[in-house]
């Protein structure tokens, strides 16, 4: 109970034992004054009780929290026992033996419109191992080298590829010679040798060597993918440089730059 309703019940209580019966009005006044006081006990029993509750609701309360912080606690798993992802599975390398590689690896790189890398033909081969694909091509060329054939088997541009022998180019020169000509120009075949030989190179400073334009030579050599730009010049105007590609080692048989011919047996190979 507050000190404010305890000293207002105090006063209540002193001021009724200081009345005294003066006279007969005073006497009938006395059942008012009790009914005042007893309004007034009820009031403050009332004021009591309503403490009571609160103060009861809030040890609810405070258990409810209480029970709620250890139930939190509680459902928060343990570090420790997080278990951690599985780890991506890897694929599972396949060994094979060369018996069996050597006429599958033989049958793609027939029928391949490119050079096939290491990687390429163990995946097509349903992942087997690097090591074992080399083994079986190294043997492979063996074989058509031992028995004399007129393909072999060459490393060009990064990948394998079966190939026509050198010595048999003529026959193979003649034979397309039939065939309705699908070479390129003059022009082109110049420009081409200009840009395999001087590499990377600028218009100007082809034009400076072969003594004409080769705008037109130029675009048809990239639409078919035998030279490609190289980035700019630093100089003034930061004019376009020009190299060969990949596709013309493939188209050439060669395995990087470093095979690149004479210029003379060059004019032999575009013929």
């Amino acid at each position: 109970m507050s000190d404010d309703i305890k000293d207002h019940l105090q006063e209540n209580h002193s001021e009724n034992d200081s009345i005294e019966p003066e006279s007969s009005e005073a006497s009938s006044d006395a059942p008012a004054v009790e009914t005042a006081v007893e309004e007034s006990s009820l009031e403050t029993s009332a004021i009591d009780t309503e403490e009571d509750d609160l103060e009861k609701i809030r040890i609810i309360a405070s258990d409810e929290d209480l029970a709620g912080s250890e139930q939190m606690a509680g459902d928060t798993p343990d570090s420790n026992l997080i278990e951690p992802p599985p780890e991506a599975e890897a694929e599972d390398v396949v060994t094979a033996s060369r018996e069996e590689l050597k006429p599958a690896i033989e049958a793609l790189l027939f029928v391949a419109d490119e050079p096939l890398p290491f990687k390429q033909l163990s995946k097509v081969m349903g992942n087997v191992r690097d090591e074992d694909v080399k083994a079986a091509i190294d043997e492979l060329v063996a074989d058509y080298e031992n028995r004399g054939s007129g393909l072999e088997i060459r490393e060009i541009a990064g990948g394998w590829r079966i190939s026509t022998r050198p010595q048999n180019h003529e026959f193979i020169r003649k034979y397309l010679k039939s065939r309705p000509s699908a070479r390129l120009s003059l022009p082109a075949l110049e420009t081409l040798a200009v840009i395999a030989y001087k590499q990377p190179i600028t218009i100007p400073e082809i034009l400076e060597i072969r003594g004409v334009t080769s705008s037109s030579a130029i675009k048809t050599l990239l639409e078919k993918r035998l030279i490609v730009t190289k980035g700019r010049k630093e100089t003034v105007g930061r004019p376009m440089l020009y190299g060969t590609s990949r596709e013309f080692l493939i188209q050439f048989g060669m395995k990087d730059l470093t095979e690149l011919p004479s210029i003379e047996d060059f004019e032999d190979l575009t013929q």
